[in-house]
C-alpha cells in the first residue's frame, strides 16, 4: 500500500488552494466517517468506492469521481483494489458545482489533469504552471455531468425499516406488499413516503439497491453468475438485460475486464 496521507475525523484546514491524496487500498478497507473544511473530488482510477453520508450512499465506479463539498461528513468503503486520488479544492474553487454530494464523469483530458495534479502534494498560484492547472481543472470540472449512482436514504421510521429488510439482502425475492406488511405499514404508505422522502419509486429504489451491490461485488471480481443472484436477478442474461439498461454497455465492457462477457454463456 503506498501513502501520502491518511483523512481523519475533522481533518484542518489545508493551506494552499489545491491539495492533494494518493493512496492505495485493498479490498474491503473502510475510512471511517470524517469530514474536511475543504471541497473534495475523489477518483477511481482502479476499484469502486461506496461513499456514505447520512442522505445516502453514492457509488463510484472506475473512471468516474465523487463530488463532496466541504464539512459533509462521510465515510468510504473499498471494493476491490482500489486506486484513489483525491484533490482537496479550496472551498467554492469551484462555484458552479452543487452543494451536495454527486457522482460525475470523468473526461479523458480530466483524467489526465487529476493523475498529473496528483504527483504534486499541492498546488499553488505562486507558481506560474500550477496556477494555469488549477484554472484548467476548475473550467472542466465545471463542465462535468453527473451520473446517477446514488441511494437516498428515507427517514420516516417505516420506511427506514423497509430500506433496512431489502439492503440486509438484496436478492431477497418477497414481493414488496409482504416486505411492507412486516413493517406495519402497507404497500401503499410506503410507497407514498419513499416517493416523497427519496424521489423514487419503492420499485426504484430496489432496483438501485441491487445495481449498486452489484457494482461492488463486480470490482472484487466476482463471477457474473454470483452477482446476479446475489442482486436478485435469476440468470445472468437478465441481470445483463438490467445492467446495459442503466449503463449502455455490459458489465464486462464497463469494468474493462476482457473476456468476462463471455461468462454469460456458462
Amino acid at each position: 500500500m503506498s501513502k501520502t496521507r491518511q483523512p481523519s475525523i475533522g481533518c484542518p484546514r489545508l493551506p494552499t488552494p489545491v491539495t492533494t491524496l494518493t493512496y492505495d487500498f485493498p479490498n474491503g478497507h473502510f475510512v471511517p466517517l470524517h469530514y474536511h473544511h475543504e471541497d473534495q473530488l475523489v477518483y477511481a482510477s482502479r476499484g469502486v468506492m461506496s461513499v456514505e453520508t447520512s442522505d445516502g450512499t453514492w457509488v463510484v465506479p472506475p473512471q468516474r469521481a465523487v463530488w463532496i463539498p466541504a464539512r459533509v461528513p462521510h465515510s468510504i468503503m473499498m471494493s476491490g483494489s482500489v486506486s484513489m486520488r483525491t484533490l482537496y479544492l479550496r472551498a467554492r474553487l469551484a462555484r458552479s458545482l452543487p452543494r451536495n454530494c454527486c457522482v460525475v464523469n470523468v473526461s479523458s483530458l480530466l483524467k489526465e489533469l487529476l493523475l498529473h495534479a496528483c504527483t504534486f502534494p499541492t498546488l499553488t498560484r505562486r507558481i506560474k504552471t500550477q496556477a494555469r492547472l488549477i484554472d484548467v481543472i476548475v473550467d472542466q470540472l465545471e463542465t462535468v455531468r453527473s451520473i446517477p449512482l446514488q441511494l437516498p436514504n428515507p427517514s420516516d421510521g417505516r420506511a427506514i425499516r423497509v430500506a433496512e429488510i431489502l439492503s440486509r439482502d438484496p436478492s431477497d425475492p418477497r414481493p414488496l406488499e409482504e416486505i411492507c406488511a412486516r413493517t406495519g405499514a402497507s404497500k401503499r404508505t410506503i410507497e407514498r413516503l419513499f416517493r416523497h422522502e427519496t424521489h423514487m419509486t419503492l420499485g426504484e429504489w430496489r432496483r438501485q439497491l441491487r445495481l449498486l451491490r452489484s457494482m461492488r461485488l463486480l470490482a472484487a471480481d466476482e463471477k457474473i453468475t454470483h452477482v446476479a443472484l446475489e442482486a436478485g436477478y435469476s440468470t445472468p442474461s437478465a441481470f445483463i438485460a438490467m445492467f446495459r439498461k442503466a449503463f449502455g454497455t455490459t458489465p464486462g465492457r464497463y469494468f474493462e475486464k476482457p473476456g468476462a462477457d463471455k461468462l454469460l454463456a456458462l
